[in-house]
C-alpha cells in the first residue's frame, strides 16, 4: 500500500472542513461557531486550523485551532457552542467567561448560547493568553 504526506486531490483542507462542520446544524449554532472561528483568527493571525477526532459519532471531526499547541476546541453542542481551552485552568479569567468544565485541573471551557452576546474583548484576551502559554519559554508550572 503506497503512502503519501500530501492529500489526495478528494480530501479537502482543514479550513474546507471546518466550513462544512459550521452548515452542519443549520442554524443559529453554525453562525455561533462561524462568529467564535473569526475572532480567533482575528486574535491570532498565525492560528493554525485543523479537524481532529473523526470517529463513527462524529464523522466530521472536531475544529482545532493551534499555535505552538492547541488554543482551544469547537464542538456543536444541542443547545450550545462550546470552545473548550485544555490549558484554561492556567490562563487569566478576568471576566469569567469560563461557564463550564471548572472542575478539572487542566481543561476550561465556554457554552455560548443562541441569544448571548459575545464578549469579544474578553474572549480575544483569553486566547491571547492560550496563546502565551503554548509560545512561552518560561511556562509556569
Amino acid at each position: 500500500m503506497k503512502t503519501s504526506s500530501k492529500p489526495s486531490p478528494k480530501e479537502k483542507s482543514a479550513s474546507q472542513q471546518i466550513n462544512a462542520i459550521i452548515k452542519e446544524p443549520g442554524d443559529w449554532r453554525g453562525k455561533k461557531l462561524s462568529q467564535l472561528r473569526a475572532l480567533i483568527k482575528k486574535a491570532d493571525p498565525a492560528v493554525v486550523e485543523e479537524v481532529k477526532w473523526k470517529k463513527p459519532s462524529k464523522p466530521s471531526g472536531v475544529p482545532v485551532w493551534s499555535h505552538d499547541g492547541i488554543i482551544c476546541v469547537a464542538d456543536t453542542l444541542k443547545n450550545a457552542v462550546r470552545l473548550t481551552f485544555p490549558k484554561g485552568a492556567q490562563m487569566k479569567d478576568p471576566k469569567k467567561l469560563f461557564n463550564t468544565r471548572l472542575e478539572g485541573n487542566a481543561v476550561r471551557a465556554i457554552d455560548f448560547h443562541e441569544d448571548e452576546a459575545v464578549d469579544e474583548a474578553a474572549l480575544k484576551a483569553l486566547i491571547l493568553d492560550a496563546v502565551g502559554l503554548n509560545t512561552s519559554e518560561e511556562r509556569e508550572r
